[in-house]
């Protein structure tokens, strides 16, 4: 199967129904870890691909860090998500979205913070890479 901007849309679009599906049933106010399982969870029911909390590796000049970086998911290998239940977010936030998306070459991101009244509306924020824009449209 080709990996098209087409796809990866409707992959976005499957993730965060399952955030709003976790947020419907948990509400808003609980800590990270809780949303962290309960996504687990939904994304083995929905038969979504993830890797749960990834060590990203950092080339410095040639060599390998080790420097204890994760992301929250990495889903089939294409989608970083990256979940926060905080009052707002902030630019470190993003920036830290964005540079896991870059760290791991893949087209896109999604930023998530389930400390709100609405994920679909005031609870998400999608970023997208170089990669993305290299793919075909459909």
């Amino acid at each position: 199967m080709e990996i098209t901007q087409k796809f990866i849309n409707e992959l976005t679009y499957k993730i965060t129904g399952a955030c709003i599906e976790v947020h419907k049933i948990a509400g808003a106010g609980l800590f990270e870890n809780f949303y962290h399982e309960c996504l687990k969870k939904e994304f083995e029911i929905i038969s979504i691909k993830y890797k749960s909390e990834l060590s990203i590796p950092f080339d410095y000049k040639g060599k390998m860090i080790d420097c204890k970086v994760k992301c929250d998911f990495l889903i089939e290998d294409l989608i970083v998500l990256e979940i926060k239940s905080v009052a707002d977010i902030n630019n470190v936030h993003r920036a830290q979205t964005m540079n896991y998306m870059n760290l791991l070459k893949v087209p896109k991101s999604i930023l998530v913070n389930f400390n709100v009244n609405n994920i679909y509306h005031e609870g998400h924020e999608t970023f997208v890479s170089k990669y993305f824009s290299n793919l075909n449209k459909t």
